[in-house]
């Protein structure tokens, strides 16, 4: 038996927010990320090529250049309006608009232990499927939230007026040295173990072009930068925002190991 027409159509048109939206699903491709996927969320359809499917109909449901034989159309979470409070590190993101570079971070995160990653409305979709291929399956374990960011941050400081909010900006201050000065002084960043008592601690990357906006940027209490090496010589502008994700989080976990 083959694959309607119906469902091919149904398929191709999860590449869009409107029906990923209206249907509630999602679509991933390639046997490790269908794989991993369906260890958190419900496995609505299921086809391989070779299988339930031929290779000219993987292909015309497939949003990939190169088909990879698996495709599997998963339900989305319910949308989660509890956002993360209490103790840990929180990842936020103003505005990170390139899908590749958000499937990067979710992974990303879910190598360091981030288990919530609180987004501004207009960043890109979590469940878009260029992000769901880079994430490799780390949706499973980490959770996207779309919200107001000024809002959930001025929230922030009233329930807890002692969370530190670290921002990535181009004149903050050495990322390093913060850090340091930190574990000097006893004050670790994060210290999300359980059993323990912190703080909740935020950091915040930008938009790929114009950082991190005003109305976020006046929450931030720790602005801190990376700093080029060496600082006097001219480089690049910027970092990529994927990778300047990873250098954040491998420095805050080693400062708090």
């Amino acid at each position: 038996m083959g694959v309607s027409k119906a469902q091919i159509k149904q398929v191709r048109s999860l590449q869009l927010k409107k029906f990923r939206d209206e249907l509630g699903l999602f679509v991933a491709e390639g046997d490790k990320c269908v794989e991993e996927l369906q260890k958190g969320f419900g496995l609505l359809s299921l086809y391989r090529e070779g299988g339930n499917a031929t290779h000219t109909e993987i292909a015309q449901m497939s949003g990939l250049q190169t088909p990879q034989g698996t495709i599997g159309v998963f339900r989305k979470r319910p949308e989660d309006t509890a956002l993360p409070a209490g103790e840990g590190l929180v990842l936020a993101l103003d505005g990170v608009q390139n899908p590749g570079n958000l499937g990067t971070i979710i992974r990303t995160c879910d190598w360091f232990g981030v288990h919530d990653i609180v987004c501004s409305r207009d960043t890109a979709d979590c469940y878009n499927p260029k992000v769901v291929q880079a994430t490799m399956g780390a949706l499973v374990r980490v959770r996207v939230h779309y919200a107001d960011l000024p809002a959930w941050l001025e929230e922030l400081r009233i329930k807890n007026n002692e969370s530190k909010i670290y921002g990535t900006l181009l004149d903050g201050e050495d990322m390093y040295e913060v850090l340091q000065s930190e574990r000097r002084s006893g004050s670790k960043a994060v210290i999300p173990q359980s059993g323990h008592t912190a703080q909740r601690s935020v950091i915040i990357m930008g938009n790929e072009g114009n950082g991190i906006s005003e109305e976020v940027r006046r929450y931030i209490t720790h602005p801190i930068r990376i700093p080029s090496y060496p600082e006097d010589a001219e480089t690049s502008e910027s970092l990529n925002v994927s990778i300047a994700t990873a250098i954040v989080l491998a420095e805050m976990r080693r400062v708090d190991s």
